[in-house]
């Protein structure tokens, strides 16, 4: 039992990894082309560009967003048991179900982007780019259904691959569309009187249009993968011998009522996002605030703070999407000690990346935000001062939610997502109408909403898995090293930059300050963390360049 065990253990932190670090690569490359297409389309472009995402996002995640996370965990329950035959009836389910969902969604995006953009969210010329928009729910529904396939099998490559893939494409075109369209958009703008606002519109779209192709040559890459699977799968089908086979009749309401709990889970947890954006422009049009007022700090909140603070929840993401099919064939073969050590390491992994991920972007919010879009204004920083710890929160409540999924406690997230949304729009309102709080109440409402999600679903977690966190090394031991390195950063950063900027511009004293100060942060992380226990040999080869880390720490003494 115990080697298998540590078999099973491998396999899962591997698979995390794995996705985790596809998730990584594919965030990191979104903030870097987020950089030209900001330069590109502005802030006003990027609330245009963020209004129709977010319409697009909530669509999604109604629509087809939950097929993935379902098809993986009805996949992995029935391949454990050796039911290949049920399993492949589960994917043609799941690819009818899609092109359904998928395809009506996108008519509804299409046909109803006018009302979406201006008559909900106050935000009309980003209908251009919701209807760039449109046709990616079909697309995306029959991708998720391919990666939630591979996923149940045990394999997260084809899922990581695709999703590099997908945002290589969709950076490129981004970029080159955003410029030729914003282009195009000045004329038109000069024809209608309103050049800014029409360039933007359009430059938005072409973003958009990035997302489109990006998603279109991961459907086509992953299809490659899968006929290129389909000799091996075949032999599969044919080992299956047990008897009395699922029908389609009998998965299809299986895959549904799989979907629908998460689907109100991801879609309560996920729709604050357009409910914060309708409370703020519609209670700062009533406070006086201009148009181009409100749309300029939206577009600071959509386009640079939340991409920012996206990156390291990339981790939590992929933790949750590799954590539910291992972790639901570990419940259904009723190996509990298994599931309990899965939880925590899980949990472990996370945090001990959103905590110095969280604090670094506290302490460098300013020199960050110069760095990235070249942007100084006090606003634009304290956003990320203010709403820095939320990474930490959200990592955790994200999670969780995989963890509830993956023990078969479906209808648990989305209870608990029902109770912060509601405190979360109660305390949006309040703070916006009351305290005048302006931008800064959606990042407090947020940080609060994710605290709250935090709190529920973790206690759950721990109550109907039997499992017991140890706070010393999941929580205490990243947050003390984290601490020391915010430190650390902080007074480098600002020694190096005082030195710089007497014989180079202040841009460039900035540039080398943050990757001084940075690189000797996560050097000051790693012996800190080590110093406090929070990692030992077990895990640290568990992590990418595993052997290296753990020569390099034994050469130091930093391990026994």
């Amino acid at each position: 039992m115990r080697g298998r065990n540590r078999k099973s253990d491998a396999s899962f932190l591997m698979q995390g990894s794995i996705l985790a670090m596809a998730s990584i690569i594919s965030r990191i490359v979104g903030l870097i082309y987020r950089i030209p297409l900001t330069a590109t389309i502005g802030d006003t472009g990027n609330d245009y560009y963020g209004t129709a995402y977010e319409i697009y996002n909530i669509i999604l995640l109604i629509s087809s967003y939950s097929i993935p996370l379902a098809v993986s965990k009805l996949v992995s329950a029935r391949i454990a048991k050796g039911h290949v035959r049920d399993a492949n009836k589960v994917l043609h389910g799941a690819l009818l179900f899609a092109f359904i969902s998928g395809g009506v969604a996108s008519l509804i995006v299409y046909f109803g982007a006018e009302f979406f953009t201006g008559t909900l969210l106050k935000t009309p010329l980003s209908a251009i780019a919701l209807k760039v928009l449109a046709p990616t729910l079909l697309v995306v529904a029959l991708l998720g259904v391919f990666r939630g396939f591979f996923q149940g099998l045990g394999t997260m490559i084809p899922s990581a691959i695709s999703q590099i893939g997908e945002q290589i494409v969709n950076a490129i075109v981004s970029v080159v569309a955003a410029k030729i369209l914003f282009d195009y958009g000045k004329k038109v703008g000069g024809v209608l009187g309103n050049v800014h606002r029409y360039s933007a519109a359009y430059g938005a779209a072409g973003g958009t249009l990035g997302t489109s192709t990006g998603a279109a040559f991961a459907l086509l890459f992953i299809l490659f993968i899968y006929f290129a699977f389909r000799k091996v799968f075949n032999k599969m089908l044919k080992r299956d011998r047990h008897k009395h086979f699922e029908s389609y009749v009998d998965v299809l309401p299986v895959l549904i009522m799989t979907i629908i709990p998460v689907l109100l889970s991801t879609t309560v947890y996920n729709i604050s996002s357009i409910i914060d954006q309708g409370f703020f422009k519609n209670i700062a049009t009533i406070q006086g605030y201009d148009v181009d007022t409100i749309s300029k700090y939206w577009g600071v909140f959509a386009g640079k703070y939340k991409v920012l603070i996206n990156v390291p929840l990339a981790i939590a993401s992929s933790m949750a999407a590799s954590t539910v099919p291992s972790l639901t064939a570990a419940f259904h073969s009723n190996d509990m000690e298994l599931v309990k050590k899965q939880i925590n390491m899980a949990n472990r992994f996370v945090m001990v990346i959103a905590f110095p991920c969280s604090v670094g972007l506290m302490v460098l919010a300013s020199p960050i935000m110069q760095l990235l879009f070249n942007d100084s204004e006090k606003t634009t920083a304290m956003m990320l001062v203010v709403g820095g710890c939320s990474v930490v929160f959200y990592s955790l409540s994200t999670l969780s939610n995989g963890i509830l999924q993956g023990i078969d406690r479906m209808t648990t997230p989305v209870k608990n997502a029902v109770i912060a949304l509601v405190a979360h729009i109660v305390l949006l309102f309040v703070l916006m109408e009351l305290f005048h709080l302006h931008i800064y109440a959606v990042i407090i409402a947020n940080a609060f909403y994710a605290l709250l999600m935090c709190y529920l679903n973790q206690s759950a977690v721990l109550r109907y898995s039997g499992a017991t966190l140890d706070v010393k090394k999941v929580v205490l031991a990243p947050l003390e090293a984290s601490v020391i390195m915010g430190v650390v950063v902080y007074l480098v950063y600002h020694m190096l930059d005082a030195v710089f900027a007497l014989f180079m511009s202040a841009r460039a004293s900035n540039f080398f300050g943050c990757v001084f100060s940075i690189t000797l942060g996560i050097i000051v992380y790693f012996i800190a963390l080590l110093l406090f226990r929070g990692l030992d040999e077990e895990t640290i080869l568990r992590f990418p360049g595993g052997n290296k880390l753990c020569n390099i720490a034994y050469s130091l003494h930093l391990l026994r």
